[in-house]
């Protein structure tokens, strides 16, 4: 009996030489030699990617919003504000270089803060949180606006 034998291809092998190759056919002008499936692939792991990076940060942000305006905890604001302040570059640096991901980050905010108070309210289960959002949905609000009481 006899085994099929896969052909290993370059992007199979070695990642990072299969994507110097593309960069230098790409720049080269050598369209008909370049792996047009795995670089499809390659493109929609990177758009995937940076839609997956916006929830999660923008899901960590809406947590720390949430505990900094509705737990009276005063030894944890610092902490939790620091967090908030690196979410939010964070996110502005992504929102800068794809302007597009402003839609991914509406479209998603509402799963986002779901998630986001199924959290709060599992390590905080003795604090009452709101059901619902309280303030601004506006992507410039949720970047910049503090919420909570000064």
């Amino acid at each position: 009996m006899t085994q099929a034998m896969v052909k290993q291809t370059l992007y199979d092998t070695d990642l990072n030489l299969w994507l110097e190759t593309v960069i230098s056919q790409l720049r080269s002008g050598d369209l008909q030699n370049v792996d047009i499936e795995n670089l499809i692939e390659e493109l929609e792991g990177l758009a995937g990617r940076d839609k997956r990076e916006v929830a999660s940060r923008l899901k960590t942000l809406i947590e720390h919003i949430l505990k900094r305006c509705y737990l009276d905890m005063p030894n944890e604001f610092r902490g939790w504000e620091v967090t908030i302040r690196t979410q939010r570059f964070e996110l502005e640096q992504i929102l800068e270089q794809s302007p597009s991901l402003k839609r991914h980050f509406i479209d998603n905010f509402d799963k986002c803060f779901k998630v986001a108070l199924q959290n709060v309210r599992g390590e905080y289960s003795q604090y009452p949180f709101l059901d619902t959002w309280q303030f601004s949905r506006d992507v410039d609000s949720i970047l910049t606006a503090k919420f909570w009481k000064i």
